[in-house]
């Protein structure tokens, strides 16, 4: 937390956290409170003072705090716009969510529009199923304020699956992405890319092998004897991208079966 924001984001913890009268929301403020683990001050009189002790949050804590009271109906939208601009002026690693629900980190924009692009895309082809649904999961499980590596990672493979059914094996009501693995490579000469493609070439490899890559690469889908190794954060953010630009060639049919 830079000193420059330390400040300002207290400010406007404070201020979301009072009504229009100016009257502490002492009952949200202890939900909050409870959630993070945190404990809370004390008035003169003895009783807990639930807003203060948001208010006071510093470093990594108050980032978790601002990401909770986004959260909330108090956060009215012009509290969010306020942030908004508060982070992108002060330079911060975090910025707001696209539903303006929490806190994500920074990424390029181009990059970031482009998942954003492709979800639109999936919940506008009805043959995508929940590709849309699974894949913006996956994003706030990679960039979120609390990452979760191993759910962003499986999100990603079932996004590709949602997306890909029905073109891969739409017969098959239990497909995964291992079972449509399968299916192309015993019938490769079903399916076809809008890539250009080589006299005698393959032209569903480049697909295949992205699919292969995103399934092989989980590994912590089975549990065993040895330890089961979870997703690192790096391997769960390029599985998110690789989903993504998965999902895109399956909705914008860039990926066909061949009639």
């Amino acid at each position: 937390m830079p000193d420059h924001l330390l400040a300002p984001l207290q400010e406007w913890v404070d201020e979301v956290l009072h009504d229009g009268f100016g009257n502490p929301q002492e009952d949200v403020a202890r939900s909050i409170c409870v959630r993070l683990r945190m404990a809370p001050l004390r008035h003169p009189d003895g009783k807990p003072a639930y807003v203060p002790a948001l208010r006071k949050a510093v470093g990594a804590q108050l980032l978790d705090v601002v990401d909770e009271v986004l959260r909330m109906e108090a956060a009215r939208e012009w509290s969010r716009s306020t942030l908004v601009d508060l982070l992108d002026d002060a330079g911060s690693a975090y910025r707001v969510t696209e539903e303006a629900n929490g806190l994500e980190e920074r990424v390029a924009p181009a990059v970031r529009d482009v998942v954003r692009q492709t979800i639109a895309n999936a919940v506008a082809s009805p043959a995508a199923g929940s590709a849309a649904d699974h894949l913006a999961t996956a994003w706030r499980a990679a960039y979120g304020r609390s990452p979760d590596p191993v759910r962003a990672y499986s999100e990603s493979i079932k996004a590709v699956e949602a997306a890909a059914h029905a073109v891969i094996q739409p017969n098959n009501a239990k497909a995964t992405l291992g079972t449509m693995l399968g299916e192309i490579k015993n019938a490769r000469h079903k399916f076809a890319t809008a890539l250009s493609t080589p006299a005698g070439g393959d032209p569903i490899m480049l697909t295949e092998a992205m699919m292969r890559a995103l399934w092989e690469g989980q590994t912590s889908r089975h549990g065993a004897q040895s330890p089961t190794v979870p997703e690192t954060l790096e391997a769960a953010r390029a599985g998110v991208h690789l989903a993504a630009a998965l999902v895109q060639w399956f909705v914008s049919g860039a990926v066909v079966r061949n009639p």
